[in-house]
């Protein structure tokens, strides 16, 4: 008997806890997604049915969940995650079953796994454009904080790596626990204010970023003249760090909400009809959209919910995402994606001021590019 149910897929965001800023974000950027899809009539006729979980932030609730999902919901799809360390609970469980994971996360890299789609941007797409960024405008001095966690040491054993082959310092690097308090970042800072760096190399996250910013202007640090640079402060956490004390700062990341393109604006007109604002767009959000709408293309191509069907069927698929085309490498399952550098002006809107020229194929086992290879080198937007 054919099957004429909807195509159920599980999904594994935190909209509670230390990182639920981020991963609501995710959550509503799948969601939005699926609406769409089933606004268009779904997958060969029939809807996607999201089952979601709320893992609360708790690591190894994320692995358990997965667990549940496969055995007990029978379900062969999942997507989720944004700290590595969780994704790494889910990684063996999805392998030893079978089934699919989106990761729709920005990543250490270094990984590769046949169950998992990469959607996230990794250090060859975001570290080494960003380090050549800094010492470029503000100098080869830099200052590394970082929670601490997998994915902060990892991204700045890759930076260090940058800074140094730039001819660069980098001064201090610290990491703090997931929770650290404002009041605890103040000796950070001071140490920060001490070494007097060029810039910051924050890969601090969730509320410990707001947390760090807000520090770092309580102790007269201003982004305008010493920037804190990151690869994952975005949106949602500029809104709850104020404009005041996240102005002049910078992120690096494959999509911002006010980039300019027709793609863009279909994005945030319907994230604004279903939610009423776009105030918490992200590209970590951007990124799980995305993923759910390349997903529906492989579905509508397979017919099946089959792991290796759906993968094989993913391998060089591409969608005309909020950033610009994507596509999925057929080599290592990550993903071809932008590179862009933005700055928070004194509105606390962030202001694309440089790009790479074209996607990035991402290498997740980065081979150490020279900084002057031209497919990492920014080039300056100028506004219209």
């Amino acid at each position: 008997m054919i099957n004429k149910g909807p195509w159920r897929v599980g999904v594994l965001f935190s909209t509670s806890g230390v990182t639920s800023i981020i991963e609501k974000s995710q959550l509503k950027g799948a969601m939005l997604a699926i609406d769409e899809i089933n606004a268009a009539g779904g997958v060969r006729g029939r809807p996607i049915e999201p089952v979601c979980y709320n893992p609360n932030s708790v690591v190894a609730r994320y692995g358990e969940l997965a667990e549940q999902l496969i055995r007990e919901d029978r379900i062969d799809v999942i997507f989720g995650c944004y700290m590595s360390s969780s994704r790494k609970e889910v990684l063996p469980i999805v392998e030893r079953r079978n089934a699919l994971f989106f990761y729709p996360t920005l990543y250490e890299g270094f990984e590769y796994s046949p169950n998992v789609m990469y959607g996230g941007a990794i250090p060859n797409q975001n570290s080494v454009p960003l380090g050549n960024h800094l010492m470029e405008t503000y100098g080869r001095r830099i200052y590394f904080v970082g929670s601490d966690y997998v994915y902060p040491r990892e991204s700045n054993r890759v930076m260090r790596h940058v800074i140094r082959q730039g001819g660069g310092e980098v001064l201090g690097e610290e990491y703090l626990p997931l929770r650290t308090t404002t009041a605890t970042f103040k000796d950070v800072v001071a140490r920060i204010m001490e070494a007097k760096p060029d810039a910051i190399f924050s890969t601090v996250v969730g509320q410990g970023c707001i947390n760090f910013y807000r520090a770092y202007y309580e102790a007269g640090g201003r982004g305008m003249e010493r920037p804190i640079a990151s690869l994952t402060t975005n949106e949602a956490e500029i809104e709850q760090i104020g404009p005041e004390a996240s102005a002049g700062h910078i992120t690096a990341a494959p999509y911002f909400r006010n980039l300019e393109s027709a793609a863009n604006r279909r994005f945030l007109a319907s994230y604004t009809e279903k939610y009423g604002s776009t105030a918490d767009v992200t590209s970590c959000g951007e990124a799980a959209y995305s993923q759910m709408h390349l997903f529906a293309i492989a579905l509508e191509e397979t017919g099946e919910m089959d792991a290796d069907a759906l993968r094989a069927s993913l391998q060089g698929t591409s969608f005309d995402a909020p950033q610009g085309t994507i596509s999925v490498d057929p080599e290592n399952n990550h993903t071809y994606l932008h590179a862009l550098i933005a700055r928070v002006d004194e509105k606390g809107e962030f202001v694309i001021a440089h790009k790479v020229r074209q996607s990035i194929k991402p290498d997740p086992y980065l081979v150490y590019p020279a900084l002057n290879d031209w497919k990492f080198r920014t080039q300056k937007v100028v506004s219209s």
